[in-house]
């Protein structure tokens, strides 16, 4: 149990039931979205104010500034700050004030809105948003001389940027947009393996009795298929030379237009193309307690050349009954690399990693802030209807 400061039951707003960010040296967890607010307000978060659903009950939604840049490569700076690797390698400057479209196959740098002044205690991680990850557009966070991708150290201080590059379909962005978001956590939160046992006993992670908790809650794939119409279907395989997609857009595309749908197969087994993009669903139902953030992580490499879930953080409450989940599935954004692979059903693809929560947020997703997948089975992003 997290002890050190006590949090008001109040939804937290500027100006009102102020958190504190003074911490007990044993304090670690994830901050939730009061202590974000506290954190903008002491200026550790610099931003413009934050827009009315940008701050989540785990994270912050990153908004794009008003310029891309077209870049030779991606890098990462190292011993150089981003703004002196842009001068080095950029091809052209792409104004983002009215809109622009963003080609497949290219890689292109935005600065954010959203700059940092962390405490040193104060780490953060960033991610691809749900609806990201589900149109195939690679996006990660780069911070000045850093070492590693969507990795922000403690006590940073400096701008953001983020690096984006569609895969798969052309994307309409412009200034706003939100691709990614980030995580603030201090100290050390994720849970070993006698808490995750414990946290699962309690709260029953994933609806299976013979739940595999080796480092992490081990998720697997559903290729039994799941009804749709008169059919029976185990995904979808994305489409190339389409339309553009426009990012901040909720329900303007036809699914027929973008993605094939896949029949199920008596065999339960799916061959993957290489470099081709599907949407498939886990065969368990997850949540993640009020008081506890998941993320999901790559499965061991060693099992097959293919990614899943490029895009990876949980908010407390997905799928929890209290928020109106009742369990739901991870949805699955697969990518098959160099060889044909098969899946077959049931195959592990990944794990969840639970984290403590410094406490627990002032309303979990799925309560009334624009959660967008809460009790989702096989779902494709917002962006179609």
């Amino acid at each position: 149990m997290i002890t050190g400061f006590a949090l008001s039951k109040k939804a937290y707003a500027p100006g009102t039931s102020r958190v504190s960010l003074n911490f007990a040296p044993t304090d670690a967890g994830i901050l939730p979205d009061q202590m974000i607010h506290a954190l903008a307000e002491a200026r550790a978060i610099k931003a413009a104010p934050f827009a009315a659903d940008q701050v989540q009950p785990a994270s912050l939604d990153l908004r794009l500034g008003d310029v891309a840049y077209r870049m030779r490569a991606s890098f990462l700076p190292q011993r150089a700050t981003v703004a002196e690797r842009i001068h080095a390698l950029k091809l052209h400057e792409i104004s983002l004030e009215g809109g622009a479209v963003l080609e497949t196959g290219c890689v292109y740098l935005v600065p954010l809105q959203e700059s940092l002044a962390l405490p040193k205690d104060i780490a953060a991680s960033t991610n691809p948003k749900s609806s990201t990850g589900r149109i195939d557009v690679f996006t990660r966070v780069i911070a000045d001389n850093a070492r590693a991708f969507d990795q922000i150290e403690a006590g940073y201080h400096g701008p953001l940027y983020a690096e984006i590059s569609p895969r798969t379909f052309p994307v309409l962005l412009r200034k706003g947009s939100r691709l990614s978001q980030i995580r603030f956590r201090r100290g050390s939160a994720a849970l070993d393996a006698v808490a995750l046992k414990e946290l699962h006993a309690r709260e029953r992670l994933v609806n299976t009795a013979d739940a595999d908790l080796t480092n992490g809650v081990a998720v697997s794939v559903d290729l039994s298929g799941f009804t749709s119409g008169n059919s029976k279907i185990v995904g979808y395989r994305a489409k190339r030379h389409t339309s553009v997609i426009d990012v901040d857009l909720r329900d303007g595309q036809s699914v027929a237009d973008f993605w094939e749908p896949l029949e199920a197969h008596k065999s339960r087994a799916l061959i993957l193309d290489p470099n081709e993009f599907y949407i498939l669903a886990s065969k368990e139902a997850v949540q993640v307690p009020p008081g506890y953030a998941a993320e999901m992580v790559p499965f061991d490499p060693l099992v097959g050349e293919f990614r899943v879930h490029y895009a990876g953080f949980f908010d407390p409450g997905f799928g929890h009954a209290g928020a109106g989940g009742g369990g739901a599935r991870a949805v699955l954004e697969v990518r098959s690399h160099e060889v044909p692979f098969i899946l077959e059903h049931g195959q592990i693809v990944g794990r969840l990693v639970y984290e403590s929560m410094l406490a627990a947020p002032s309303r979990l997703y799925g309560q009334g802030i624009g959660s967008n997948y809460q009790a989702q089975s096989l779902k494709l992003s917002k962006h179609f209807r």
